[in-house]
């Protein structure tokens, strides 16, 4: 106990002989808002007290707001015309699926060997026929652009050792190569060592995979066209031989470019012409039925006056047997024991895949003849296959062909044309018999 008036010790001399205060660590759970800016992982550490005669301690932030103020503010200068589009990064030619590694290494074996585009094009063979332009946009494609070129040279490095030399075997010739090989006489018997030691001088002007062999190969072919120094070609108005002729026409197409527009235009005037052309032979029958009626009825090239009478109707001809049409519904088909038919198709030859009601022919009121399928066996009508229960019309000369047998459809258009005019008397007199019935 201290005396009355005697004075306090401060509150840090007393904190270091009291006994520190317990206090739990746990953090206490409340419900976290949105807006609340809470990590629970971090720790709020122990609250200092401030000493007498402890200098303060900086505040980093603040400090660093105070000298981000003090910088000048960059001055954003904004242009007047349209925003920059971001430069897009290289894509793949779109052809790129189209060029096989093979190609590739053909195309830069043979302009490194020639340095003509045009001497490649007409020169080499790729998997797909390449145009100019197309052989042109690789080679620019490999040159400067690093996708493709990159791509190019992988797919190159994966390819078999075979194929390689079979590749760069088959290099063109370029022309200091050629004049070599054309010094050497026409009249030596070509020996693989004078061809060796050509080889031997002159290892920077030949390919790398040019052996005696190969150089003996192409000079016996400038022998052959005549291309060596001391060959002449001959002058003179001799006649070109087939293979020449056709080796020149290929040339020629190879060089002429194709146009897409000719081209789209030809097949559409094709597509055009087939179409009138099976116009005009659907409108056959109608055309022969108005010659028939200006050149005078039933005089065609398979009838005459004789081939009717005045009660036949129409007439089913065969290359055996006619058969004649006198009522205005027959039945066509096969005869046996116990079904009898108008038109027995056995009698004209084998009719044993035929059925025994093959079909039924009717006049119609209005002078059309129409024939109704009820076989299994389709009928054919003018070249038209007509199935089961299909109805399909007759007229003057139509072929009827069914299981082989082959027949011409003949029509008495005088006996029809007078059943025409008939029919409306027939009617007026009918009629001025109800007439009178009902008075």
């Amino acid at each position: 106990m201290l005396p009355q008036g005697a004075l306090k010790p401060p509150t840090s001399e007393r904190g270091h002989h009291s006994t520190p205060r317990r206090s739990s660590s746990r953090s206490i759970k409340r419900k976290k808002f949105d807006d609340e800016l809470v990590e629970s992982s971090l720790k709020k550490g122990p609250k200092k007290g401030i000493e007498i005669g402890q200098p303060l301690e900086k505040d980093p932030m603040k400090e660093f707001m105070k000298e981000k103020e003090k910088r000048p503010m960059p001055v954003v200068v904004r242009s007047s015309g349209r925003k920059q589009k971001k430069p897009k990064t290289p894509q793949v030619s779109k052809d790129f699926g189209r060029w096989r590694p093979t190609d590739d290494l053909a195309l830069i074996t043979a302009i490194q060997q020639t340095n003509d585009l045009t001497a490649v094009y007409l020169g080499v063979k790729f998997s797909c026929r390449f145009t100019l332009k197309d052989i042109q946009e690789r080679w620019y494609a490999l040159l400067y652009d690093p996708v493709v070129s990159r791509l190019a040279t992988l797919a190159m490095k994966q390819l078999p050792s075979d194929v390689v030399a079979a590749a760069q075997n088959n290099a063109l010739w370029n022309k200091e190569e050629e004049s070599l090989l054309a010094n050497i006489p026409s009249t030596s018997s070509s020996p693989l060592e004078v061809f060796e030691e050509l080889l031997d001088k002159n290892p920077s002007i030949f390919h790398p995979c040019r052996t005696s062999v190969t150089l003996r190969n192409h000079w016996l072919l400038m022998r052959q066209y005549q291309l060596l120094s001391d060959q002449s070609v001959p002058t003179g108005d001799g006649a070109l031989n087939f293979s020449d002729v056709e080796e020149q026409l290929n040339d020629n197409e190879l060089l002429e470019p194709k146009d897409d527009n000719l081209e789209q235009e030809l097949s559409i005037a094709d597509r055009r012409q087939k179409r009138e052309i099976l116009k005009l032979e659907e409108e056959i029958p109608k055309w022969q039925i108005i010659v028939d009626d200006f050149c005078g009825s039933n005089k065609t090239s398979t009838g005459s006056h004789n081939e009717f009478d005045n009660q036949t109707l129409a007439v089913l001809r065969g290359r055996l047997v006619r058969y004649l049409m006198r009522s205005r519904e027959i039945i066509v088909g096969r005869a046996t024991a116990d079904n009898q038919v108008d038109v027995d198709l056995s009698l004209e030859g084998p009719a044993w895949k035929v059925s025994r009601r093959q079909a039924v022919i009717r006049l119609k009121s209005d002078g059309e003849y129409y024939v109704v399928n009820e076989g299994r066996r389709s009928l054919l009508i003018d070249g038209k296959p007509i199935g089961m229960g299909v109805k399909a019309r007759l007229h003057h000369n139509s072929t009827f062909e069914v299981c082989g047998l082959r027949f011409v459809f003949l029509i008495n258009q005088d006996l029809v044309a007078a059943a025409k005019d008939s029919k409306p008397q027939q009617q007026q007199q009918q009629q001025q018999q109800q007439h009178q019935q009902s008075l």
